[in-house]
Formats: C-alpha cells, structure tokens, sequence
C-alpha cells in the first residue's frame, strides 16, 4: 500500500507539477503568477455572465419579489 501512495506523489511531484517548478523560480513576477492571472480572468468572465444573465431577468420581471415567494421566509 505505501508504494501505492509513493506512486500517486512521484506522478503529482515529478510528473503533473512541473510546469509549477519551472514557473516558480523565473525571475519574472508577472509570468511566475500566470496560472493565477489565467484564474482570475476566468472567474471575472463567469461574474460578468451571472451579472448579466440576473439583469436579464430581472428586466422580464420573471422573478418573484413577494414577501411569500420562499417557505422559509
């Protein structure tokens, strides 16, 4: 079993991760931080899609506003 797990962190260490070490120690700030640059884009393009897809309805009135309209309220 222990060579199990060893095997699993030679693959994630040695094999998956290597882009990660060469990216860590370049001198450069900007490329060092890529992947997070990459992320970040990612996820302000998906809050400007769900900000726009709310707005959609709530410009069809398609939403129920009622004091009534959840249970638990």
């Amino acid at each position: 079993m222990k060579a199990f797990f060893e095997g699993i962190q030679d693959l994630f260490v040695n094999g998956l991760f290597w882009p990660y070490d060469f990216l860590r120690f370049t001198k450069n700030w900007w490329a060092a931080n890529t992947v997070n640059w990459i992320f970040m884009i990612i996820c302000f393009a998906a809050f400007v899609y769900w900000m726009l897809e709310l707005k959609k309805y709530n410009d069809n009135n398609e939403e129920d506003k009622s004091c009534t309209a959840h249970s638990y309220l």
